[in-house]
């Protein structure tokens, strides 16, 4: 390992522990303030433990510990920004002659209770669905002047993402009666070993719809370094991945289907389009809303993608659109329709925001083209 790298990594763990250390200092006083706890070593076990709990759960293959670590995020997240204006109120309070013990009760029982607030309010968002309807319109021929899709994207099915989010997921679907499927990536999160030991392709597979079901590649398929066996229980299911492939279906639209980001040796849109009848609609996935300037170029006329969340946790979407043109919703740029989703599933903490969790049913309208 190069010496830039281990210093980059120092550098890493050393403003993290600089941040427990800053959270751990706010709980202990509190405690020490409500409970007289005065122990010190034992509650510093403790929140080491916590503090790299999904660490030590990932390199102990022990999930108990993943989940914790997964909701320690949130915990980090908003204690980075309440804790601040916490330790500014007990400092106001006490310059009004308010005693610190008083000050310090109230300030952090209060902090607790919003804690509560966003973990009960950003649970209901992660896990109650909404669908998102967008109409767009596309100027070419087509048998049929409608054709409505379903897209779900960024499910991150396994540990806390599991079979009873796989069946609001199939039920959600089946319900709009899409007549074809769209999964822009992230169907996993990382390997699909949980995903097979919670038989969650049982459920899964009840998807329906008649022109079939479709996937693409995410950042975390390549994350968990098991993509064949990926692909292989995506087929048990009959959802065909595409991976920088162009398939036509039922002879009157293209389905583009991109690799993602991650592998730099995918094609280009303009490869991928290159020899395709631009008097056909094409519609295409491409899991991160990275390159809409050159999918316009290419002449998709339809692009779906997530991977943003739409940051899953204010307020982080404001840094989800500074780097991206489109973070969520829909944007159209000349003949391109684009619809960024902020995902079905969550990674890491299972709570949303200012986001939801969302399936985006799709009504697409033919009409002719325009001299």
């Amino acid at each position: 390992m190069k010496l830039r790298s281990i210093l980059s990594i120092i550098a890493i763990f050393s403003i993290f522990n600089i941040f427990m250390l800053y959270l751990g200092w706010n709980v202990w006083v509190w405690l020490r303030a409500v409970f007289g706890w005065n122990n010190p070593l034992i509650y510093i076990l403790i929140f080491a433990l916590l503090s790299y709990s999904y660490i030590l759960g990932r390199l102990l293959k022990f999930s108990l510990l993943s989940v914790i670590g997964s909701y320690w995020f949130a915990f980090v997240q908003y204690g980075l920004l309440f804790f601040p204006i916490a330790n500014a109120t007990v400092l106001l309070l006490q310059w009004f002659t308010i005693p610190s013990d008083i000050a310090v009760i109230w300030t952090g029982t209060i902090t607790l209770f919003v804690f509560l607030f966003l973990l009960l309010y950003g649970t209901f968002n992660a896990y109650i669905p909404v669908i998102r309807h967008y109409k767009v319109e596309i100027s070419k021929k087509h048998p049929i002047p409608e054709l409505r899709i379903a897209v779900a994207s960024d499910m991150h099915f396994g540990q806390l993402s599991g079979k009873a989010h796989v069946s609001r997921l199939v039920k959600t679907v089946n319900g709009i009666k899409p007549d074809l499927i769209l999964f822009p990536g992230d169907i996993i999160d990382d390997d699909p070993k949980q995903f097979v030991k919670k038989e969650m392709g049982e459920v899964l597979k009840q998807l329906q719809a008649p022109l079939g079901v479709y996937g693409v590649l995410g950042n975390h398929e390549y994350y968990g370094k098991e993509i064949p066996a990926f692909l292989e229980e995506m087929k048990k299911l009959d959802i065909r991945i595409l991976m920088d492939e162009v398939i036509t279906i039922d002879d009157s639209f293209y389905l583009v289907g991109r690799k993602d980001k991650t592998d730099s040796r995918r094609k280009s849109f303009s490869e991928l389009v290159e020899n395709l009848d631009r008097n056909l609609p094409i519609i295409a996935m491409d899991h991160q809303p990275a390159e809409l300037k050159e999918a316009e170029r290419s002449g998709i006329d339809l692009l779906f993608s997530g991977h943003t969340h739409r940051g899953q946790m204010a307020p982080n979407h404001f840094i989800t659109g500074k780097i991206f043109e489109l973070d969520w919703g829909y944007l159209q740029k000349n003949n391109l329709h684009a619809v960024v989703s902020s995902g079905f599933g969550f990674w890491g903490p299972p709570i949303r925001i200012g986001s939801r969790s969302e399936v985006l049913e799709i009504t697409v309208k033919f009409t002719e083209p325009k001299v």
